[in-house]
């Protein structure tokens, strides 16, 4: 059996998106170890059943010297841990969980891009830069990787046009991290008015603006509907909503702020539609959560996002960043609430076959453990 390392890119990821394929390698009898970022440590960490350990590692950093401060650190730590796999997720996990462990003298080196997020979704002068280092990192550290997953088609096309991975890589493309189709199960629709809901962290780029810009209009049209955001505001984010703005919104009346709970299942029963109208994601997670427990969806036809819908189907796509699109795919839904229940059936459909987590763990823990060929699209 091996020992295997993870190396996460926060604690709430961790648990949420990777738990169930801590699960399934330990009822293989493989032993996993966690490398955690100490600024956001959870108690819920424990739940996990594994041992961690807290590193120095902030996502947001760009100081050079306390990056360097961090590879020290995660090379000590691996070099002492002794792990016969590393596997690594997000951006500086990825970059310099890959350095460390190939440094560290680790024979089996794995890494999971999860979405290209803050850095690729915009052209502020920051982002530019930024994006340009990450990228050199990137082509730097990906082809020390023995395996590379990829949640959605349009990231691996970037990084191959980008000449970020070798011609010979080992990549693998799975359906995002999957879902738990037990914890979570159909629920039957509300009755009343419907209920638009919006799960995420307070970002530009989620789409919140457009979220609320597009109940607005709503709103004047059909002053029954009901418009609901979840989520945690963390000003230290890039791209972070003012809390100026969000307050505004909330004064307005119009859309429901709330904080970010550990379970957005009775969330997920009170809404008739889900809604993420986000600029990019690598596979987003609300999404599958609300599919599954068989809620139509309206997204943006952008990477990560637009892979979850079927149009017509399971709901609607909308061009990111266009607040009147996304007004008129919600208006279908007030003129005609059986698409609600056709769509939210079909959502479940696609979550069944599509999506669930012990399939997309199948793949996973194969070329994980390198037990299969040189390249798979695991769709």
């Amino acid at each position: 059996m091996s020992r295997i390392v993870f190396v996460a890119g926060n604690a709430r990821s961790l648990i949420a998106n990777r738990g169930d394929l801590i699960v399934a390698l330990r009822q293989l009898e493989h032993e996993v170890i966690a490398l955690v970022p100490a600024y956001d440590a959870l108690p819920e960490l424990s739940d996990l059943g594994i041992p961690y350990e807290l590193v120095r590692l902030n996502r947001s950093s760009l100081d050079p010297l306390r990056d360097m401060r961090s590879l020290h650190e995660l090379k000590c730590a691996i070099r002492r841990l002794v792990p016969d796999i590393v596997f690594s997720y997000t951006i500086k996990p990825v970059i310099y969980g890959t350095l460390a462990a190939r440094w560290a003298g680790i024979s089996r080196v794995t890494s999971m891009i999860t979405g290209l997020g803050y850095l690729f979704s915009g052209e502020s002068a920051r982002q530019r830069a930024a994006r340009l280092i990450a990228q050199r990192l990137y082509a730097f550290a990906l082809p020390m990787n023995d395996a590379v997953f990829f949640q959605n088609p349009d990231d691996l096309e970037t990084f191959r046009n980008s000449g970020l991975l070798r011609a010979d890589q080992h990549v693998v493309l799975v359906n995002g991290s999957g879902i738990n189709l037990d914890r979570f199960a159909p629920i039957a629709l509300p009755n009343g008015p419907p209920r638009f809901l919006l799960i995420a962290r307070l970002l530009q780029d989620k789409g919140i603006t457009e979220f609320v810009e597009a109940a607005s209009i709503l709103k004047h049209e059909h002053p029954e509907a009901e418009f609901e955001v979840l989520g945690p505001h963390d000003p230290n984010l890039p791209h972070a909503l003012s809390l100026e703005q969000v307050e505004q919104w909330r004064a307005s009346g119009i859309v429901t702020f709330r904080p970010a709970v550990k379970d957005v299942r009775p969330y997920l029963a009170a809404c008739s539609v889900y809604v993420l109208p986000s600029y990019r994601e690598g596979t987003p997670r609300t999404v599958l959560e609300a599919m599954a427990t068989g809620r139509a969806i309206i997204t943006s036809d952008a990477p990560g996002c637009r892979e979850t819908v079927v149009p017509g189907v399971n709901g609607f796509l909308v061009p990111p960043r266009d607040s009147a699109a996304l007004a008129e795919a919600m208006r279908r839904f007030v003129l005609d609430p059986e698409l609600a229940i056709s769509m939210g059936r079909e959502s479940r459909r696609i979550s069944e076959t599509k999506y669930d987590v012990e399939l997309v763990n199948k793949v996973m823990i194969r070329h994980l453990l390198g037990t299969e060929g040189t390249c798979e699209a695991a769709l």
